[in-house]
């Protein structure tokens, strides 16, 4: 993710659009999420653990042809949100994770021909894969509240670490934005300094598990005039 200007004193940061991911691995006897450490020097939550994620880049938006995904996912994506986004979110998901972890969410294609995809999205194509827009799941959204260095728009997807094409603990190729990489269970997660949003993330994952992953409204949390609000999508 290329890092925004700051905005000028007194003056809120334009809000941007981004993508995370929280990859849960379950073969094990509880559920794991995939967590990294931000650097100390970050302008945007520094020394916090996080679920990889970052601004959508233009790249997203001319990687060509739709990214198939649940009914559902795209529906609530659509939500207040501009149309080309539908498809833009879960393309940055995809190509976040892969440029902080390595770690690719792809199906095979045999079609697929990298010198005919933008440049941040030729190294995925090269493995013969495309973005698997059908193993996200839409579950939350947050806007950063005013005041903050860093303001961003974002949703946040689940994925099973089983769709990850290649080892889930494969970190060879993961870029330098996130330290100390690992698979955590939700109660060693929680023991992290996180920001405030991932550890209400945290719980709302949890939830989603225990219900055995049924269908329900997407929470979405901005602020307002009056303070903090929760809505569904």
């Amino acid at each position: 993710m290329s890092p925004a200007p700051d905005a000028p004193p007194n003056r809120d940061p334009q809000i941007r659009d981004a993508a995370t991911i929280i990859l849960v691995r379950r073969t094990g006897p509880v559920p794991q999420v995939l967590m990294g450490q931000r650097g100390n020097k970050a302008v945007f939550m520094p020394d916090k653990f996080v679920f990889p994620g970052g601004a959508v880049d233009p790249d997203d938006f001319a990687l060509r042809g739709d990214v198939p995904a649940l009914r559902e996912t795209r529906e609530r994506l659509a939500v207040d949100a501009r149309p080309e986004l539908v498809d833009a979110l879960p393309r940055a998901a995809v190509r976040e994770l892969w440029e902080e972890t390595g770690l690719m969410l792809g199906r095979a294609d045999p079609t697929a021909v990298a010198q005919d995809v933008p440049p941040s999205w030729r190294g995925f194509f090269e493995e013969g894969l495309v973005p698997n827009g059908a193993a996200l799941r839409f579950v939350f959204r947050a806007i950063t509240p005013p005041g903050r260095p860093r303001r961003f728009d974002a949703r946040f997807f689940l994925a099973d670490a089983g769709d990850i094409s290649g080892r889930d603990d494969d970190f060879g190729n993961a870029g330098d934005e996130l330290r100390h990489l690992q698979w955590l269970d939700l109660a060693a997660a929680r023991d992290l300094s996180l920001p405030f949003i991932t550890e209400v993330v945290l719980g709302e994952i949890e939830a989603l598990l225990e219900s055995g992953l049924v269908d329900r409204p997407v929470p979405f949390f901005h602020q307002t005039a009056t303070g903090p609000c929760f809505k569904a999508i």
